[in-house]
């Protein structure tokens, strides 16, 4: 007994089975992890350094080569690229895809801490950062206010940072646009004149007290124990009765000659939300959770904030991946039901019956596809979501193929448990080959190597898991459905499968007969339109991954090095006037001197650099069509700010890549570097269709 007749003999069995299996793709669905992008382990890593005062050459020489040769030494070593700027470096370092990435961070992190005893002591920052697709921020909400003081917004940013934590399945957030806080000592130099100190001896006394040194050990009968004088200050005020020297008998202290006071240092980030001073708070989501359970209960914690708001403070969402997860997730249920609107129409000449047995078969087939996707580790996510979209019009090949020859056996009079045993027997071969073509197109993708098979992966296994749950279901539920509900319309079946026959006669009949009687012209025909297609592919265009499609876009402005922090804001600002110019765009946040917190999965946020703006905006509709107008319209009118680099960015799928295109010239000398970069640049700028041309040394950007 093969497994048809199994199915349709043992049919209580069989119900009970797939029964149970349409509850576990019920549940599955329910619980498997939701997100906007997958997640996928990748051992690429970043060395940021900072230096402050130390020059492009003086970094490079004192920090970067060193740890490029120590990084070097490593296995596995894919490729190393660093970036280099006044103050600051960043090293990046790919490792072949495969590896062990916490073996290879945990490599990375000991030979740099094996360094850096080797480096500068003035280095103030030196860590490994890890690009991690799962911690990007999946909600980042602004504390806006023009009237309200940095400390007040600080605390309620802290609190809500605090709030947030405590969330289930929220991983870590964060705070930017706060000044740091530092103590400024203001000296009185009259006084110090006077007293006959010099301001060597007050930077020395503070220091001096401010450290923590060890005094050696003190023994205690059986125990030795370390003594270690404890230098910290606690407040101002300890700082302002710190000893500087003794004058005449008595003790001259800090805030004899200065005046102390704790206060904001130099601002590095500015922030703004919709033209107001902001603080912005960001949060991101531990691995396997489900997007909108998290978010759903990051809302609670944000009404509870609102409410208890200071006038003149107010909270805005600047950036929420639930909607656009939503949006997708929406998209997918639209097709859902367009697909099954289009089975029935197309069923209707075999009659409701049959177009209710391959009805039934789509939900079971998807829900088997997520069940296995679930159980090998997926995620819900926009590519997984493209895969059951492409699934769709797929899996309903084979049941189709089967409830057709089953209508046609009882036609010609075959008892409906009969029909359906004989009939999917007949085809089942041919079936069993359908489906394997259609996975088989789909395995190249699944061998595909690098980052980019990492990224893709969850698209092609939803479409081969849904495929393979859709020959199953052919194979045993749609027989066992159809023997129990198909009934006999005659041997001429029904009023629309008459028509059906009749249209058929009548056009498409005599074509089929004329192209079998000219074998060679149809041949022709066939290849002219082959050809045809192939020339359509330069004006459709080429991608390797297309753009995301997200409402979401980003402007950057990058001055020339050595701008100030004034001058990266006045750039901001230009591009905030001219985004309020149009109703389309909302939810504009600036960041001035440092990038937004990350929101996408390939876009990592920008280091600090003072001639550096970033403005991360949202328009109003999901309209591809008129957004790139409205997008177009926004380029035209930024190309014309003068002394910055301003582009328009949207956010694209795949890998993260410097550009589409990026040509990398080497050299030892400077002056031939420079040389020929420039004349790359301009060849890269002729060509048609090129819109940015980014060169390091001197920017320039071409439309």
């Amino acid at each position: 007994m093969n497994l048809t007749a199994f199915s349709v003999r043992r049919w209580q069995f069989t119900l009970v089975v797939f029964a149970g299996l349409a509850a576990l793709g019920v549940s599955s669905l329910l619980s498997i992890p939701k997100a906007e992008d997958p997640t996928f382990p990748y051992p690429n890593f970043g060395v940021v350094a900072v230096l402050p005062g130390a020059g492009p050459g003086d970094v490079e020489r004192l920090v970067v080569d060193p740890i490029e040769a120590q990084l070097k030494a490593l296995d596995d070593v894919k490729s190393i690229r660093t970036e280099v700027d006044d103050g600051l470096a960043v090293i990046r370092i790919e490792f072949t895809a495969g590896t062990d990435p916490a073996r290879k961070r945990d490599e990375v992190l000991r030979e740099v801490n094996a360094l850096r005893p080797r480096l500068p002591g003035e280095i103030a920052r030196l860590e490994v950062d890890e690009f991690n697709a799962a911690r990007v921020n999946v909600i980042q909400v602004a504390l806006a206010s023009g009237t309200a003081p940095s400390r007040e917004l600080e605390r309620l940013a802290r609190d809500l940072k605090t709030r947030l934590e405590g969330v289930p399945g929220v991983a870590s957030v964060s705070i930017a646009g706060l000044p740091r806080r530092e103590v400024q000592v203001a000296v009185d130099a009259q006084r110090m004149a006077a007293l006959g100190v010099s301001a060597g001896e007050l930077l020395q006394a503070v220091a001096a007290d401010a450290r923590s040194i060890p005094a050696g050990s003190l023994d205690a009968g059986a125990r030795t124990l370390s003594v270690k004088t404890s230098g910290d200050y606690g407040s101002v005020e300890e700082i302002a009765e710190t000893a500087i020297r003794s004058v005449e008998g008595r003790a001259v202290r800090v805030g004899d000659v200065a005046r102390v006071t704790l206060g904001d240092a130099e601002p590095v980030h500015l922030v703004r939300f919709d033209g107001k001073r902001a603080v912005l708070v960001a949060a991101n989501m531990k691995e396997r959770q489900n997007l909108f359970e998290v978010r759903r209960r990051m809302e609670e914690v944000l009404t509870g904030v609102r409410a208890a708001l200071p006038p003149g403070v107010s909270l805005g969402l600047s950036f929420d991946q639930a909607s656009n997860v939503e949006h997708r997730l929406a998209g997918f249920a639209r097709d859902f039901g367009i697909a099954i609107l289009l089975v029935l129409v197309t069923l209707l000449p075999l009659g409701l019956r049959a177009a209710g047995v391959v009805m039934i078969s789509i939900p079971l087939s998807l829900a088997l596809g997520v069940s296995a996707l679930h159980l090998a580790g997926f995620t819900v996510n926009q590519l997984s979501i493209v895969g059951f979209v492409i699934a769709l019009g797929l899996l309903v090949d084979d049941s189709v193929v089967v409830v057709e020859n089953i209508a046609r056996f009882v036609r010609e009079g075959h008892a409906p448990r009969e029909a359906a045993v004989e009939a999917t027997r007949q085809i089942t071969l041919s079936v069993l080959g359908c489906t394997a073509t259609l996975v088989f197109a789909f395995l190249p993708l699944l061998a595909l190597p690098g980052a980019a098979g990492l990224f893709i992966r969850s698209m092609p296994v939803a479409v081969v898991f849904t495929i393979l749950a859709s020959l199953l279901i052919s194979l045993t539920v749609v027989p066992f459905l159809s023997s129990r509900v198909l009934r006999s319309e005659g041997r001429h079946g029904n009023a629309v499968f008459r028509a059906l026959m009749r249209a058929i006669q009548v056009s498409y009949r005599p074509v089929l007969h004329r192209a079998l009687a000219r074998p060679a012209l149809t041949l022709g025909v066939a290849a002219l339109l082959f050809a045809g297609s192939l020339a359509l592919v330069p004006r459709i265009g080429f991608s390797l991954f297309p753009k995301a499609g997200l409402p979401q876009f980003r402007v950057t402005v990058e001055a020339p090095d050595g701008t100030s922090l004034a001058g990266a804001d006045r750039g901001a600002r230009f591009v905030e006037e001219v985004l309020a110019r149009h109703p389309e765009v909302r939810r504009v946040t600036a960041n001035v001197g440092k990038g937004n917190p990350s929101v996408y999965y390939n876009v990592a946020q920008q280091n600090e650099k003072a001639g550096f703006a970033e403005v991360l905006a949202e328009l109003d509709s999901r309209d591809q069509a008129r957004n790139d107008r409205v997008l177009a319209a926004l380029r035209a009118e930024l190309a014309g700010f003068p002394g910055a680099r301003v582009e328009l960015r949207e956010f694209e799928n795949g890998p993260p890549v410097d550009a589409p295109v990026a040509v990398r010239v080497l050299a030892d000398d400077p002056a031939a570097l420079a040389g020929a970069a420039a004349r790359v640049e301009a060849i890269l700028a002729s060509t048609p269709g090129t819109r940015y041309v980014h060169d390091p040394a001197r920017d320039r950007k071409s439309d």
